[in-house]
């Protein structure tokens, strides 16, 4: 079985040209990046990603891209989850071929109000279809976004039924009690939990968690490692009021043209900025202000490249 991804993950930006086609090159050398900068793995395809406005062909190409252009499968986790259930067991299988370490998936997310059991039969499905020993599965957990839950009961239910595919979960609720549930509830059986933001990294690391998949290891993703790798130092709590802090100023505006604004300045590639309708690029203002704060901070992205 491919060893378990575990630290700091990022769900990669997806760059796009001015017609909004991916830039293949540019994605294969960002993902390069971060793996030398201190991610220990990619969650392509996830909310920073833009995956909901790539289609299910564009995923595949990109995830082919990325594995001939060198960036390796065990360290990929890419988001499988789409409203269309075949689409899901399309892209996971895919994923499964190409020996990525694991699959993100959100549940279906257009019908609201449904119950556990339509959602356990949805995750059941894809891994009965799917049908390879190798499928490792990571819930991804993120209400405020996709207004579904992956309550605790559905998560036992699908450990029960599913104990060697069913992998962990990603939190990105924002809510730290629901994160500490889910560790109380089942880290010591193996389930993987990973924070979705970096503010609650050194909380899921004293707790039993295995890191955190965040939206800033995109631009951050040493100084986030190190806190990671530094959990039990005596210095953990200033390291994480460290990360922290940027974080915070990152997320004054919208956080995927944020990211995709930070990149292209270091970069000094100007289609970084591009952002795929409905999403906007940062008013001029936004991109100010951000830059200011972040200077402030004595912020660097050191040896990124266009």
């Amino acid at each position: 079985m491919t060893q378990r991804i575990k630290g700091v993950l990022s769900p990669v930006v997806t760059p796009f040209k001015r017609d909004y086609a991916p830039d293949t090159e540019r994605f294969v050398r960002h993902c390069k990046w971060l793996l030398a900068h201190g991610c220990s793995g990619l969650a392509v395809f996830g909310t920073n990603s833009e995956a909901n406005s790539l289609s299910v062909d564009e995923r595949m190409m990109l995830l082919d891209a990325l594995v001939k252009g060198g960036v390796p499968a065990a360290q990929l986790m890419p988001g499988t989850g789409c409203s269309a259930l075949t689409d899901s067991v399309a892209l996971t299988a895919h994923a499964v071929k190409l020996g990525c370490a694991g699959v993100l998936m959100l549940p279906p997310f257009y019908y609201k109000g449904v119950p556990d059991e339509g959602l356990y039969r949805n995750f059941a499905e894809v891994i009965e279809r799917v049908g390879d020993a190798r499928l490792q599965l990571y819930l991804y957990h993120i209400p405020p976004v996709s207004q579904v839950a992956i309550t605790l009961g559905l998560i036992e239910r699908l450990l029960k039924a599913y104990p060697k595919s069913v992998a962990g979960i990603k939190d990105s609720s924002g809510d730290w009690s629901n994160t500490k549930a889910v560790l109380d509830a089942f880290a010591k059986s193996g389930f993987d939990v990973f924070a979705g933001s970096e503010t609650f990294l050194l909380d899921n690391m004293r707790n039993g968690g295995v890191g955190c998949i965040t939206a800033t290891g995109n631009v951050n993703p040493g100084a986030i490692d190190h806190v990671y790798r530094n959990w039990q130092s005596a210095d953990a709590d200033a390291l994480q009021a460290g990360i922290t802090t940027t974080r915070m100023a990152v997320q004054k505006v919208p956080m995927i043209p944020a990211l995709k604004a930070i990149v292209g300045r270091f970069t000094g590639h100007a289609d970084w900025g591009v952002v795929r309708p409905p999403l906007v690029e940062l008013t001029q203002a936004q991109r100010d202000g951000l830059f200011a704060d972040l200077d402030a901070l004595h912020f660097d992205m050191p040896g990124i490249k266009a």
